[in-house]
């Protein structure tokens, strides 16, 4: 966006919305790439269309900002998880062939999208499993639950901001909430000695000590590929005949989507982005993202050098 828009953004009050707007893009789209582009998309539709005789800048912003999602959704392919594109692989099996980026919910940024007083609230809802649960219901039906039941609209702001009645509002609703898959819950808290563990084993590539950390039906999978793991049996078999091949690695903590999460770093070169799930005190489920794009827009930089040692 040109400078002169950008300072129009902050002239028309556009910017404190933009991390609840990138929030909803997000859970419509499934990617951050996309949603912060929905929501520049937004701001410049709102540049040339908002009046404020014609109501509150937050509505009309949403109004946009759905107009654009639903756009943007008029093909016929879905962002998905591994989970919901294959069975679980025998260890041992063929990673297969790498799938294009627009097929997988990716992962963002807690920063870009959570509001720091509302977290609690907020973050399960940006978590990979649900993001990717929202991806299965009809374009509208998911604007209509994300609107409803996570940024907690009224049924009447709802139907105004769609264009439709209250009925059918309520009965979107309710299709959507009966079709939504049921998700895990994660902790609200992740223990500081878990991720540090976790941390020193993965550096050291201590299988014994990494597998420790799982929970028994732990879940592992390495997009672009749809190839999976789940079990910490299955997960201990690969890591031990893989030959290891992250040894030397280093690890650099950020947050994704409600979650902890890893730069990580082999050779000294941005390698892949790691995202935890951790349940019960054990880590539930791991999400390697093979794709160093990921790195600046997590803030990370895409070399190792000059980082600070870990006592991995």
């Amino acid at each position: 966006m040109p400078s002169q828009e950008l300072a129009a953004d902050h002239a028309h009050g556009f910017e404190p919305h933009r991390a609840e707007l990138t929030g909803y893009c997000y859970r419509m789209l499934g990617s951050g790439f996309e949603a912060e582009d929905a929501v520049q998309e937004t701001f410049v539709k709102a540049l040339r269309t908002y009046d404020p005789a014609r109501g509150q800048l937050r509505p009309w912003l949403f109004r946009l900002a759905t107009n654009v999602c639903l756009d943007m959704l008029r093909g016929p392919q879905r962002r998905a998880r591994a989970m919901d594109l294959a069975p679980a692989a025998v260890p041992g099996a063929e990673l297969g062939v790498p799938l294009p980026e627009s097929r997988w919910v990716q992962p963002v940024p807690d920063a870009r999208v959570l509001d720091p007083a509302d977290l609690v609230v907020t973050r399960e809802t940006v978590r990979l499993a649900f993001v990717a649960a929202l991806q299965l219901l009809p374009p509208r039906q998911r604007a209509v639950l994300v609107l409803r039941d996570v940024l907690r609209w009224s049924a009447a702001e709802t139907a105004g901001l769609l264009g439709t009645s209250v009925a059918a509002v309520n009965s979107a609703l309710q299709r959507a909430r009966a079709a939504l898959p049921a998700t895990r819950e994660t902790d609200t808290e992740v223990d500081e000695a878990l991720l540090d563990r976790y941390v020193s084993a993965f550096e050291r590539y201590d299988v014994a000590a990494l597998v420790s950390l799982l929970r028994a039906d732990a879940i592992s999978s390495m997009p672009p590929f749809t190839w999976w793991l789940r079990g910490r049996e299955s997960i201990h078999a690969v890591l031990s005949a893989s030959g290891a091949p992250c040894a030397g690695s280093r690890l650099v903590r950020t947050r994704a989507n409600g979650c902890p999460a890893f730069g990580q770093y082999l050779n000294g070169e941005a390698f892949a982005l790691v995202v935890m799930e951790v349940e019960g005190g054990l880590i539930a489920e791991q999400t390697t993202y093979l794709d160093p794009g990921l790195f600046p827009f997590f803030g990370l930089p895409m070399s190792s050098e000059g980082l600070p040692r870990t006592d991995g």
